[in-house]
């Protein structure tokens, strides 16, 4: 099964990062957040990567490259600059790069993502998230009821201490981390090829009428995760997921 990844936004809300690489470059350790994101699907076996291209796409063509290159021992041919890898990366990837425009909106994306991921169900996120939602169990949960898409739904982070108040005491104060808010999108999607023909073009962003018509449709479900999910929107989340990485309590991190 093909796991569609969208990484061509401009992430304005980083842009100390992100005005010299596009938002799934930014680092969490010492690897782009990308890195950590599709490492998460193959420990599950999910291996075949369709990445979605747009402001500085370049940059990961680039990483990606060298990243197999890097890991592998090389003999390199100075004569016809030739180069051959031995030994590389242990990540069995099968990395697809498509370019799908600089301003395409996310709908516009996934829907010049098509001709790659054929007539098969497929599995789609963004490339600024991570999360600890079982894959599998996700995907049963999608083929058991038979709709279209499935949606991963979880409890937004609480960015702020909450208080419990008896008149102007406060009678508890906790750092909760997360809140019973109601639920919110949290990407990590099944979907059915059909979904393509919800989406009218470049300019139609996923999250406004092809989710809104397939909700009316009675075509999208929610598989409700209760455990760990955090995007990468501002340095606040970034610095975030860095303490926890670097901490060695990433609950992401499932592959050895």
């Amino acid at each position: 099964m093909k796991v569609a990844l969208l990484a061509g936004g401009v992430g304005s809300r980083l842009a100390e990062e992100t005005v010299l690489k596009p938002k799934p470059m930014v680092e969490i350790g010492n690897q782009p957040i990308l890195w950590h994101i599709m490492k998460y699907y193959a420990a599950a076996g999910f291996e075949d990567f369709v990445i979605a291209l747009g402001y500085k796409g370049e940059c990961i063509k680039r990483w990606m490259v060298d990243y197999a290159a890097l890991a592998s021992d090389l003999t390199v041919r100075a004569r016809d600059g030739s180069v051959e890898m031995h030994q590389g990366t242990e990540d069995n990837w099968t990395v697809e790069l498509v370019d799908t425009g600089q301003t395409t909106a996310t709908g516009g994306r996934i829907k010049r993502l098509a001709d790659r991921l054929g007539a098969e169900t497929f599995m789609l996120t963004w490339g600024d998230g991570v999360s600890n939602v079982d894959l599998h169990a996700l995907l049963a949960f999608h083929r058991a009821h038979g709709r279209l898409a499935t949606m991963t739904a979880v409890r937004p982070p609480a960015r702020f201490g909450h208080l419990e108040l008896d008149g102007d005491r406060i009678s508890e104060f906790s750092e909760k981390p997360q809140v019973g808010e109601g639920w919110i999108n949290g990407a990590f999607f099944v979907l059915e090829p059909e979904v393509f023909d919800y989406i009218e073009g470049d300019d139609t962003q996923w999250e406004r009428e092809p989710l809104e018509r397939l909700a009316k449709d009675g075509e999208l479900m929610a598989y409700r995760h209760h455990s760990f999910w955090q995007c990468m929107d501002t340095l606040r989340d970034r610095k975030l997921l860095d303490e926890l990485w670097e901490g060695g309590h990433a609950p992401w991190k499932v592959w050895s």
